[in-house]
């Protein structure tokens, strides 16, 4: 089995071909990103080409899956600029699929694409309706793209379409990427050690689900390698809440009313201290839990890591200023890259 995997050198892409490099009916993967890596896994070429403008075609001939995870999160201050690449360069990876006739595709949609949750706060299954939140560019990219998938879905019934829909996925590896994404210069290193941070913002409300990173490639593997086709919800135990941050950072949990919490967080991005807007925050208090069942026993998939754990590994990781062996993953950004700016899952 041949995969071209898509956005290969982020946080999940790194893991989506670890996890594909180690399967045996897995015979080669050609990683594609904008960026050739200095890394080299088993069975693993690569080809650097931009999902927005490169013809991708001829690099998804003979290939038995695609799997998409190409996304820009930032610049959240020009949604032009994501636009471009995660809704018309979903677009132009969705048309190449066709023209080569690839089998089977496997896409990251996201938590982030699901309407908001039901007022009893109830885990919801993959038939959730997939509106996102209309003022985060982010939730309304991957809910466009949600129907870009519907439309192709009908036109190209004999490709094997698979929709992952996870939560938040941190590994050790990710976390200079992840801070530079979401932390910026308020969050400096020295700050995201235990005992170091005095409060944790409790704002009502907020809790999330999350899961390692490696256990999402391993999710990914499954979904290219088993005949299954559909959506599918992934994320470990716990609920994950502002004092579990708290405890791991070795700090005492304050609760912030919402309206403040947006307050300061817009005035921030205002001025770009911080590269992650409230509309995210928006989005975040607003996000639907979610029942893995079908990802379980249909898939076959059990996270081998709580969410817990994972979290742990990522403040392990920005403690140490630890990092990847590819340039959106790498521990010091390079000279004239803004940070935050172009990075991709």
């Amino acid at each position: 089995m041949r995969v071209v995997v898509v956005g290969g050198t982020g946080n999940i892409g790194t893991s989506v071909i670890t996890a594909l490099a180690a399967d045996p009916a897995v015979t080669s993967i050609l990683g594609v990103a904008r960026r050739r890596p200095d890394w080299h896994p088993d069975k693993t070429e690569w080809a650097t080409a931009d999902v927005a403008t490169s013809d991708l075609a001829p690099l998804f001939s003979g290939a038995d899956a695609v799997v998409h995870l190409a996304w820009l999160f930032q610049p959240t201050h020009n949604p032009r600029i994501t636009w471009r690449t995660n809704v018309i360069g979903t677009s132009r990876v969705l048309d190449a699929v066709a023209r080569a006739k690839v089998p089977a595709l496997v896409y990251a949609s996201s938590v982030g694409a699901y309407s908001p949750r039901p007022e009893d706060d109830r885990p919801v299954t993959e038939d959730w309706p997939t509106h996102g939140w209309p003022t985060a560019s982010y939730a309304v990219e991957k809910a466009y793209v949600e129907r870009l998938l519907d439309i192709f879905e009908r036109d190209h019934g004999g490709v094997r379409v698979v929709r992952m829909r996870p939560g938040f996925m941190f590994k050790r590896e990710s976390a200079a990427e992840q801070m530079r994404l979401f932390g910026g210069p308020l969050v400096p290193r020295r700050l995201v050690r235990p005992g170091k941070v005095p409060i944790v913002p409790d704002i009502p409300g907020l809790r999330f689900q999350a899961l390692h990173s490696d256990d999402a490639g391993e999710a990914y593997r499954l979904a290219v390698t088993r005949d299954v086709a559909g959506a599918f919800n992934l994320a470990a135990d716990p609920v994950i809440r502002p004092g579990d941050l708290a405890r791991l950072l070795g700090a005492r949990p304050v609760t912030v009313p919402r309206p403040v919490a947006r307050g300061v967080l817009a005035a921030a991005w205002g001025a770009r201290l911080v590269p992650a807007s409230h509309h995210m925050l928006d989005m975040a208090l607003h996000l639907p839990l979610l029942d893995t069942t079908r990802a379980r026993t249909e898939l076959g998939w059990t996270p081998r890591r709580s969410g817990i754990e994972a979290l742990q590994e990522l403040i392990e990781g920005a403690t140490r200023g630890s990092g990847g062996a590819t340039p959106p993953l790498e521990a010091v950004k390079r000279p004239g890259v803004r940070p935050g700016v172009g990075a991709r899952p």
